[in-house]
């Protein structure tokens, strides 16, 4: 806003000027729109890519999962996740929420987190307004309280795109901004071992690994994905030693 009013000055104290002044400012929209399309980066606001220092210490990484609930993919999930005994944080969508309050609830009650991922994940989340972000947070927010009797801590954008707007709307709803430390591209990708290669690479504590149980891709055979990668994935994490947790215990005191 400062460099806008400089530029918009200069015009008239110093009209020659022009073309430096409209050079910095359109300098200034590159900067944060590449700032906002960039996922893992934190120069619009804090941003969490990995577990703090605490956690990694106690060999902990964190499964996250995007886009639910889902009907069908995400009871299954809930029952690798307790045959295998480990915690995950799902990011769900406030309208699915209010689709499947059952599910929401059930995904609570076995001991995982639900964390806020957006009333709608609309395509033009990253163009939102400041009255736009504050309806889709508090939306969600409102949708997730209320069905499971907690409140989310974290939010994730959808697609991870966002603009500079939204960081004050999180910290009014008192939420964490959480990206993750590799994404499998499980939407898209219909080979698990691909998805379990990409999140395998360079696996160590502290990494948040981003998943989904909403729009899950499917296999040849038709089966999502993410229960065929998932396994293998705990598989790798226990041959290392380390434990799935959720944001919540990884950032606790």
């Amino acid at each position: 806003m400062g460099l806008h009013g400089a530029a918009a000055a200069s015009l008239f104290l110093a009209p020659q000027a022009w073309p430096w002044a409209v050079g910095a400012v359109a300098a200034n929209q590159l900067v944060l729109g590449a700032s906002g399309l960039l996922p893992r980066m934190d120069w619009i606001g804090p941003n969490m890519t990995r577990l703090p220092l605490a956690a990694r210490e106690r060999g902990e990484f964190a499964v996250t999962l995007d886009d639910g609930p889902d009907p069908e993919v995400t009871p299954r999930v809930l029952d690798l996740l307790d045959a295998h005994r480990c915690t995950a944080t799902f990011f769900c969508v406030g309208n699915r929420v209010l689709e499947y309050p059952d599910l929401c609830r059930e995904i609570a009650r076995r001991g995982h987190a639900v964390e806020n991922h957006s009333m709608t994940h609309g395509p033009t989340f990253a163009l939102q307004t400041l009255a736009g972000y504050r309806r889709e947070v508090n939306e969600a927010q409102e949708a997730i309280a209320r069905t499971t009797g907690s409140a989310p801590r974290f939010f994730r954008a959808p697609m991870g795109f966002r603009n500079p707007l939204l960081d004050p709307v999180l910290h009014e709803a008192g939420l964490q901004l959480a990206a993750w430390t590799r994404r499998s591209y499980d939407t898209r990708v219909r080979d698990p071992a691909v998805v379990v290669r990409r999140l395998a690479r360079r696996f160590a504590a502290g990494d948040i690994l981003l998943l989904h149980d909403g729009h899950a891709a499917r296999t040849r055979s038709g089966v999502p994905v993410l229960l065929e990668a998932l396994p293998r994935l705990l598989e790798a994490a226990r041959a290392q030693s380390l434990t799935p947790v959720t944001l919540r215990h990884a950032t606790a005191p």
